[in-house]
């Protein structure tokens, strides 16, 4: 019997173009110890916030520092919240060096990535594939729908939109707490915790027809009751939004 041709063989894989979105990690210390007291503070009731997603180690704030970071410890500690870490970007030569010792890839920054990504799947396909023609497909992303809620939320209830964003058409009691990664609209009393772009939207926005909240957050910059409300939107119709690094009250005439 004889073999078959290598020319007339199946191809077993293909290489393409893809574009994929991660969750980045901005770091800003190197001590691992203090980071994770941190986490378990920000993230300790929430054990389900991330599933597993992947995320890109970003270093920008600790580059100019030339700080060492035990990737080893860090890669644990991530993981410890269900998170993948898969990449770093930003870091000096010598902390990227030491990222990719403990099985990290680079990657690259978000304003250059298509021309580099592009170049690099060029230059693996010349060496594996030696210029046959690849079949390129461009994805459209498809939108994630917005979780819609009508009923009330009790104490201790949690509700998280995953992708997109979140309407709550009942009261949201002391105790309960919403979480979306895109904006939170409730046509009713908020009186629990409400975190809108939980995953770094900086362009959120948290709205209530009734604004009292134990605590508001949109992309890790939060208030809770210790620091009253303006009068101007306590327990009235208001949206929340994020100007720079400090969270915005406007109210709104209904």
């Amino acid at each position: 019997m004889s073999a078959a041709s290598p020319a007339n063989a199946p191809a077993l894989f293909d290489l393409k173009s893809a574009s994929l979105t991660l969750v980045a990690f901005v770091l800003k210390t190197g001590n691992i110890q203090a980071l994770g007291q941190a986490m378990a503070e920000r993230f300790g009731d929430t054990p389900d916030f991330f599933s597993n997603d992947p995320v890109a180690i970003d270093l920008t704030h600790l580059a100019s520092l030339d700080a060492t970071v035990n990737f080893e410890a860090l890669i644990q500690l991530l993981t410890s919240f269900k998170l993948k870490p898969v990449a770093v970007r930003g870091g000096t030569v010598k902390q990227t060096a030491a990222a990719q010792e403990a099985g990290l890839s680079e990657a690259p920054d978000s304003h250059a990535a298509p021309a580099r990504v592009e170049t690099v799947v060029q230059e693996v396909i010349k060496e594996v594939v030696r210029e046959v023609p690849v079949e390129v497909r461009v994805e459209v992303p498809t939108s994630v729908p917005t979780m819609v809620i009508d009923k009330p939320l009790r104490s201790g209830q949690q509700i998280y939109a995953k992708g997109g964003d979140l309407v709550v058409m009942a009261v949201v009691n002391h105790g309960a707490e919403v979480i979306a990664d895109g904006n939170i609209h409730i046509y009713a009393p908020l009186r629990g915790k409400a975190i809108a772009g939980a995953k770094g939207n900086r362009q959120a926005r948290i709205f209530s027809t009734c604004m009292e909240p134990e605590l508001l957050s949109i992309a890790g910059t939060y208030r809770t009751t210790e620091n009253p409300l303006p009068a101007n939107v306590k327990g009235k119709p208001a949206q929340i939004r994020l100007d720079g690094e400090r969270l915005v009250f406007d109210p709104i005439d209904i």
